[in-house]
């Protein structure tokens, strides 16, 4: 983002001179963000948790009993257990594609170098952070997308404006893709695909990305010798408690696999941790988890920040709403920054209680948090209404959207 801030600063009256990205400087500045967040090296991590009291164990983990596991040949009993063992990236069965080889997001940040042409498979967040940042390093991208509709878990009028914002950029985005297979050739790997009842096409790229979602690796767990019930497509059933069907055993984080978000994964330990204590000492029930106003934000550039429900799923429930949208070049800040891509849209009911909120623009993850905090504890769009923002600020749209919103009702 900041990369293309620079790029087009002569916009705003600046003139910066050979504004390029330095692929390893990049990769040293991320590894010295991520020593930071995990607290220094993996030796240091251990240490600190040990002068708290939490002994970390390294190994693969599997269960021998509902109340054993082995870790590198050494077992272990306990009268708890929370599993948090995250989730991997799913590979489809396309034909070749595990011969011809690919990458994920996780391998994706510490290429050597730059592939010169990138396929990325999948149009959800994950698919179009990585096709803008990499196209924006000057990597020719084509995201893919089986489904038939780019950010499929997004309000898809605001989807479409972003999703033409990055076509604008020079990123080809494709749906209805229904990929037939993947081969190695001398000059890099070889996509067959047809879109939709289109002509059968091929794309030659150096780099393969998936970004085809996550599941939980169970079965390296030996779960069933644990006598805990797995769902049709091996993932680990769980109750609003985060309990699995052994009571003792619970799970947190995207081995859920439900809303795999770090924020989502950062409470859901926090109450397995307690109700698997509050278990052991016998002192009260389990208490549910509260998925009821989840936020997340997609970091493109403009990002997109989410709540609540999407029009589509208003329209599926049979939910009466009402809805409005700001465009952010209405606003007097995004005129002063240049930053006018973008809308607040705002979907509430008949009571006018926010049921969904949908933001594309500049920082749209912070402007978020009102909206999510008027789910929360619904307050009205009316108070929204009246609500004093300061200036020029663009979070102002959150009072402009509720006016019109309370305008048109009146």
């Amino acid at each position: 983002h900041i990369l293309n801030r620079a790029q087009n600063a002569a916009a705003l009256g600046l003139n910066i001179p050979s504004a390029e990205a330095d692929w390893n400087a990049l990769q040293a500045r991320i590894q010295q963000v991520m020593h930071r967040i995990r607290g220094g090296t993996p030796e240091e991590a251990v240490r600190k948790n040990r002068e708290q009291g939490i002994e970390i164990i390294s190994g693969e983990a599997q269960f021998i009993g509902p109340n054993e596991i082995s870790v590198s040949g050494q077992t272990y009993r306990t009268e708890q257990i929370v599993i948090a063992v995250g989730g991997e990236t799913s590979v489809p069965p396309i034909d070749g594609l595990k011969s011809a080889g690919y990458i994920t997001n996780r391998e994706a940040i510490f290429l050597p170098e730059l592939p010169e042409r990138m396929a990325i498979l999948g149009a959800g967040p994950i698919g179009v952070e990585f096709a803008q940042m990499f196209h924006r390093f000057g990597v020719e991208v084509t995201v893919l997308e089986s489904e038939d509709m780019l950010l499929p878990t997004e309000d898809q009028e605001v989807a479409e404006i972003l999703c033409g914002l990055l076509s604008d950029e020079g990123i080809r985005m494709e749906i209805n893709v229904d990929l037939q297979r993947v081969r190695t050739v001398q000059a890099g790997k070889k996509l067959t695909f047809r879109c939709g009842e289109g002509d059968i096409e091929e794309l030659v790229v150096d780099e393969i990305l998936l970004a085809t979602g996550r599941h939980t690796n169970s079965e390296a767990l030996n779960l069933k010798v644990a006598g805990v019930k797995l769902g049709k497509k091996g993932e680990i059933v769980v109750n609003d408690s985060l309990q699995t069907s052994v009571e003792h055993i619970w799970v947190a984080g995207d081995a859920t696999e439900k809303y795999p978000f770090t924020h989502v994964a950062h409470d859901q330990g926090v109450l397995a941790a307690r109700n698997a204590l509050a278990m052991l000492h016998k002192k009260s029930k389990p208490q549910s988890f509260d998925y009821s106003v989840i936020p997340w934000v997609t970091f493109t550039d403009p990002a997109l920040a989410h709540v609540g429900k999407t029009e589509d799923e208003l329209r599926e429930d049979g939910v009466k709403y009402r809805s409005t949208c700001v465009k952010l070049e209405e606003l007097e800040v995004a005129q002063q920054k240049g930053e006018t891509n973008g809308v607040f849209k705002l979907l509430v009911s008949d009571g006018g209680l926010v049921l969904g909120a949908h933001i594309l623009g500049y920082e749209a993850g912070e402007n978020l948090t009102a909206l999510v905090l008027a789910m929360k504890h619904q307050i009205p769009v009316e108070s929204l209404a009246q609500t004093i923002i300061a200036y020029p600020t663009f979070s102002a749209a959150i009072r402009w959207a509720a006016r019109k919103l309370v305008n048109e009702q009146a």
